[in-house]
């Protein structure tokens, strides 16, 4: 096997150390080559060596510009994107993500990237605004490395001795029974703050609460809802409810985590690349927007299916020669099969005489969904029997006025 099959063998065992070895024997074959150096920037980024991560990305776009690997330049991109927001470069890490994005706005991650770099950069405060600040352009300049130190690559000299061989330094000894970190102070109810961002599976919600006790902390998933509560240092309750929530969620793959300084909720969207324009939606679950209510429900349904029929079907107004026609006889015409005996609805095994448009509009209703169903009860009843539609969408938006065949006119009666 070689040594690049080796690294990614290692790389995708999380064996990072190992991983950097090999992809550096790769290069050593191959120095210019742009997928070796993007995977040891990978192994060195999850190695926590930030600055040699942030290196090798560079040189990868160099060499993938050269060879006009469109793809190999993307990938190189977004690898240095995240090496610069882990060396706190935030300015020129929202920068090089915009790049990727106008590349390929659907790559992995970028769009987790993008808003984790945003979020970061709005709770920068006065004293951090170098890191705001953005230096580097869309190509790297050759030889443009970046300074290692020990603060940022405290892994690096790890490393080294792993690889090398060498001996490992010597290092300070620590108390055998060290004290517990001490909790800290509950944040009052009224600084709890929440932020939130999402990608195209999952919103990212974080409710920044100190002190929170863990093994108290009570948090609740339903398909339209988020519930957070926990006690309080003053002995009473916190309580966060989303209700309705944006869109769908899925309850089992939703994850929790109760920190020290937080609590990190993973909302698992049930419909997959859906995007949420805020955590709670504007208007209320379909069920709470009928407004034909329960009560009315069987009344309305009954006088749909059991309307009366007409002796004689209204007649309209024509220009033909052979006199008027009755639209309804036209359409009992239309419904019946030639083939059909007399008085037996083509065969329809629920039909038990009379008139056979009155069985279209009970079968209409019967194979209707909910929504044409709740629609047609809502246009009858309020249109007082003059009007019946099966778009909800538009009966929904108000009443349904009364609509009185032509030449007729609507009158109240008196009680």
């Amino acid at each position: 096997m070689d040594q690049s099959a080796l690294g990614k063998k290692a790389l995708s065992e999380s064996n990072y150390v190992d991983a950097i070895k090999h992809y550096t024997a790769a290069l050593q074959q191959s120095p210019t080559s742009p997928a070796y150096l993007i995977q040891r920037a990978t192994a060195y980024q999850r190695n926590k060596e930030y600055s040699m991560a942030l290196n090798d990305a560079n040189r990868a776009v160099l060499e993938a510009r050269k060879r006009a690997k469109r793809e190999q330049i993307i990938e190189a991109q977004f690898r240095r994107g995240v090496a610069l927001y882990s060396l706190e470069r935030y300015g020129d890490a929202e920068f090089v993500l915009k790049v990727v994005k106008r590349m390929d706005e659907k790559f992995k991650g970028l769009e987790l990237w993008i808003n984790k770099t945003k979020l970061t950069l709005s709770k920068l405060g006065r004293e951090e605004e170098g890191k705001r600040l953005c230096k580097v352009g869309e190509v790297p300049e050759e030889g443009d490395d970046v300074p290692t130190d020990a603060a940022t690559n405290a892994g690096a000299a790890a490393t080294d001795d792993k690889v090398t061989g060498g001996a490992p330094k010597q290092q300070q000894s620590t108390p055998s029974n060290p004290a517990p970190p001490q909790q800290p102070q509950q944040t009052p109810a009224d600084k709890i703050r929440h932020e939130w961002y999402q990608n195209s599976q999952n919103v990212y919600f974080t409710l920044l609460a100190k002190g929170v006790p863990s093994d108290q902390a009570q948090i609740d998933f339903t398909p339209r809802s988020l519930n957070i509560s926990f006690p309080l240092a003053t002995g009473a309750s916190y309580d966060f409810t989303l209700e309705p929530l944006f869109a769908e969620i899925d309850p089992e793959a939703c994850t929790k985590r109760v920190l020290s300084t937080k609590i990190e909720i993973g909302l698992a969207k049930k419909v997959h690349g859906k995007k949420w324009r805020a955590l709670e939606s504007d208007t209320p679950t379909p069920e709470k927007t009928d407004s034909v209510t329960s009560a009315d429900h069987d009344a309305v349904k009954a006088a749909v299916l059991s309307h009366p029929p007409m002796s004689t079907g209204p007649v309209y107004p024509t220009s033909s020669k052979s006199g008027p026609k009755d639209w309804d006889k036209v359409t009992t015409d239309a419904l019946r099969d030639p083939s059909a005996k007399p008085g037996t609805a083509d065969g329809d095994e629920d039909f038990e005489g009379g008139d056979e448009s009155n069985l279209f509009f009970k079968k209409l209703f019967k194979g209707s969904t909910p929504e044409v169903q709740r629609a047609m009860m809502k246009s009858y009843t309020e249109s007082n029997g003059t009007a019946l539609s099966t778009n909800w969408e538009e009966v929904s938006k108000g009443k349904v006025e009364t609509s009185p065949p032509d030449g007729m006119q609507a009158r109240e009666w008196d009680s």
